[in-house]
């Protein structure tokens, strides 16, 4: 057990301090493949589909500036492409390069992996009922769907 806590943690410690280990463990995992934090974050939300930039600052917190820079870089990196969108000539939807789509699969279940070995150490009960908890807090609270369920099947 960790030294530094005493005793159990409260609601609010408890959810902080697992969102910073998860976003350390995410940040490590993004520099391991070249990747900043929102950059891996943006890959994995287009591992689905392409998306529209409204959408995708929507999906990721960001304002239209800091996205469209993320955009661009990411796209400098041959990461991902603007396409036109078929619904709207005006707009565009950012969908993933073949590339990107590999290192996204790659990053996506790397970060998988290091985020469940976090619970490692929990009867496969119990991090059941965390998940379940988790889930209801995120649905409950409209969290747009940033990071899937992992496919187990390949």
């Amino acid at each position: 057990m960790n030294e530094n806590v005493e005793g159990p943690l409260g609601i609010v410690p408890a959810l902080v301090r697992s969102t910073f280990l998860v976003n350390a463990v995410y940040e490590a995992s993004a520099r391991e493949y070249g990747l900043t934090q929102q950059q891996g974050q943006l890959l994995c939300v287009l591992m689905p589909r392409p998306y529209g930039m409204g959408e995708l600052g929507a999906m990721l917190g960001l304002a239209k500036s800091s996205l469209t820079g993320l955009v661009d870089r990411t796209e400098r990196n041959g990461l991902v492409q603007r396409k036109p969108d078929p619904q709207d000539s005006r707009a565009v939807r950012v969908a993933l390069t073949g590339r990107g789509a590999k290192l996204a699969r790659e990053f996506y279940d790397e970060t998988c992996r290091r985020v469940e070995e976090l619970t490692s150490g929990l009867p496969e009960e119990e991090r059941d009922t965390l998940a379940a908890l988790l889930g209801r807090i995120v649905a409950d609270n409209k969290v747009p769907t940033v990071f899937m369920e992992p496919d187990r099947s390949h």
